[in-house]
């Protein structure tokens, strides 16, 4: 199973970021390019722990019994799936180009990832490689999401 933590596993996905533009149009959902890319970065800024989001009650209840069933294997992430409020994006316009790069940026990041403490809101507490193998499965899905 694909790891963000693997440096060629982020280097395609950097790959596929870079084709994303202003004309892409969602396969499906509601977000467009701006907000998907917008939600991607807050999505990595909770990972990282810059942003906190609230633990939802359904989660405390089968958050982990999801998270196997999600982590299973290289299936992509059940499209329409449900965010956090604190990760919805509002706004519909913004500079995509400076959105991309601090994206791609952000990524890089994940060679440092060092969080034994992470707790995501739906799925709870999650080891480095759980944490690795879910990040993967979300920017894989919004990148197809978009053709990318």
């Amino acid at each position: 199973m694909k790891t963000i933590f693997d440096k060629a596993t982020r280097d395609e996905l950097i790959a596929r970021i870079d084709t994303i533009n202003e004309n892409s149009v969602a396969q499906w959902g509601k977000m467009n390019v701006y907000q998907m890319l917008k939600h991607n970065i807050l999505w990595g800024e909770m990972i990282f722990g810059k942003l906190k989001c609230k633990r939802v009650f359904m989660g405390r209840i089968i958050g982990k019994m999801a998270l196997k069933s999600a982590l299973k294997d290289d299936a992509p992430m059940m499209r329409n799936a449900v965010t956090s409020p604190e990760l919805k994006v509002k706004e519909t316009t913004g500079d995509i180009a400076s959105l991309k790069k601090k994206w791609m940026a952000q990524l890089q990041g994940f060679a440092l990832f060092s969080d034994p403490g992470f707790i995501h809101p739906f799925f709870g507490q999650m080891t480095k490689e759980e944490v690795g193998y879910h990040a993967y499965k979300h920017i894989d899905h919004h990148l197809r999401q978009f053709n990318g």
